[in-house]
């Protein structure tokens, strides 16, 4: 009797052809970027659709573009691969331990995707004091806008471990994925330094500034005009305003160490806020690496 084959069967020499195919958008650039021919890559991935059971990259003159199902599988194989990876760190790790702190010789790389203002002003100190409880780690750090699927789609799709992102109302942890919040930025009107009637001034705003949180409270301000100024991202406000270019509303974390040619006034009680945190997978959220990440980063803002 034949054995039926199952997606179960497949190897992570496949699931690596796979990732690369996708990265890639390509055979032949795949295959050089691992080393292989391109027939080898072809005949992975013919394999893989078989045990897959669907077509999962559209092949042309162009390239290789994966199709739904071949986006979903190389989401899950760059997540699969990962775990391999964390396996044998944590055991290499636990081998060489020495009775101190747990997972205190686990080595390898931990990938962290994170906002502008995040990667500038939360995860240093984290990071500092990470690299002293845990040497071995390797922070690879990522700035990704918060857009879309943003840093959480980072970790959706396998290519971070950890995700600093916008948390709550409109965005809550995506399906799939586990979190916590780790601090809540009240926003607040920042104008040039001195200026007599500051609310008069033409707002200047960005693409990221998380709408959901601010869209609601800035529906009953009838002071706050349309942005005049739209830049890519917080730091080119905080210049524009700086230059005396007009106002803005941001949060906290943007405006930390803002320069003295500004001016932050609160915005009250019912001012708006947003919150920071964390996302991670359910499987990569009981390795040590991230465990350590994240108990210091809480550490940091204590």
């Amino acid at each position: 009797m034949s054995r039926t084959t199952t997606p179960a069967d497949l190897a992570p020499h496949e699931l690596r052809i796979l990732v690369a195919v996708d990265r890639e958008r390509g055979f032949s650039a795949a295959a050089q970027a691992l080393g292989l021919t391109q027939s080898a890559v072809s005949h992975s991935i013919r394999g893989t659709e078989r045990k897959v059971g669907a077509v999962l990259f559209e092949r042309g003159r162009k390239g290789a573009t994966p199709t739904p199902a071949g986006a979903a599988a190389a989401a899950h194989a760059r997540r699969v691969l990962r775990l391999l990876d964390t396996l044998v760190a944590e055991a290499r790790g636990a081998a060489r331990g020495d009775g101190g702190a747990e997972g205190s010789a686990t080595e390898g790389t931990l990938r962290i995707a994170a906002f502008r203002s995040a990667a500038l002003h939360l995860l240093p100190a984290a990071l500092a004091r990470l690299a002293v409880s845990h040497p071995g780690i390797r922070p690879e750090v990522r700035v990704v806008r918060e857009l879309g699927a943003g840093t959480a789609g980072e970790v959706a799709e396998g290519r971070a471990d950890v995700g600093i992102a916008t948390l709550g109302g409109s965005s809550p942890v995506p399906p799939g994925l586990i979190g916590d919040v780790l601090l809540e930025e009240p926003y607040a009107l920042v104008h040039p330094a001195g200026h007599p009637d500051p609310r008069s001034l033409p707002l200047v705003d960005w693409h990221e500034n998380c709408g959901s949180y601010t869209r609601e409270w800035w529906r009953r301000q009838d002071w706050i005009p349309s942005a005049t100024v739209l830049t890519e991202d917080d730091g080119a406000v905080l210049s524009m305003v700086s230059n005396g270019h007009g106002m803005a509303i941001m949060p906290a974390l943007s405006l930390t160490g803002a320069p003295d040619t500004v001016e932050i006034t609160d915005l009250g009680t019912e001012r708006p806020t947003r919150s920071v945190g964390y996302v991670t997978t359910p499987e990569l959220a009981v390795s040590v690496a991230v465990r350590a990440l994240i108990r210091e980063l809480r550490a940091a803002r204590a």
